[in-house]
């Protein structure tokens, strides 16, 4: 199962080292990671995306926990919550293909940010889901590029 753990830190330096760490220690491979300060600039949060059962996942959460710069750890997999993703694809668009590439780029209310004779650069932000979508729509046209940011989430509400 596919875990989405939200963990707020201290801003410090080697934070991020140790956390990694912590889950390539247990055997854990992280899918996705993002990291960024929050309305404090003290302190920073992780979104980290993860696979594993419940049980393995519960340890981890504890081991986290006892990390001396780790404020808060929730697992956010079962909790509503809102997660987006931002994705930067570099597609090849000659003359005659960018008028079908602009309306599938449309059509996932996505942006054309940069333009050239041979390359558009589109900017995409949603679920996972909306953004696999929108790849396997342009990948005939050509992907020279694609960057993904990681996950990003949050829970619905009030804190």
């Amino acid at each position: 199962m596919r875990h989405t753990i939200s963990v707020l830190v201290e801003n410090k330096f080697g934070v991020l080292a140790r956390i990694a760490g912590l889950f390539s220690s247990r055997g854990f491979n992280i899918d996705s990671l993002t990291v960024g300060e929050t309305e404090e600039p003290a302190v920073s949060r992780m979104t980290i995306v993860v696979k594993g059962d419940d049980h393995i996942l519960e340890q981890v959460m504890k081991q986290l926990n006892k990390l001396i710069d780790v404020i808060k750890v929730s697992d956010l997999t079962k909790k509503d919550h809102v997660e987006r993703e931002l994705v930067l694809i570099k597609v090849n668009a000659n003359t005659d293909k960018r008028p079908e590439i602009m309306e599938i780029v449309g059509i996932f209310r996505a942006r054309i940010i940069d333009v050239n004779t041979e390359i558009m650069t589109v900017e995409v932000t949603g679920a996972e889901t909306k953004i696999d979508a929108l790849i396997e729509l342009l990948r005939p046209y050509g992907i020279r590029e694609l960057i993904r940011t990681g996950k990003v989430a949050v829970v619905r509400g009030s804190k």
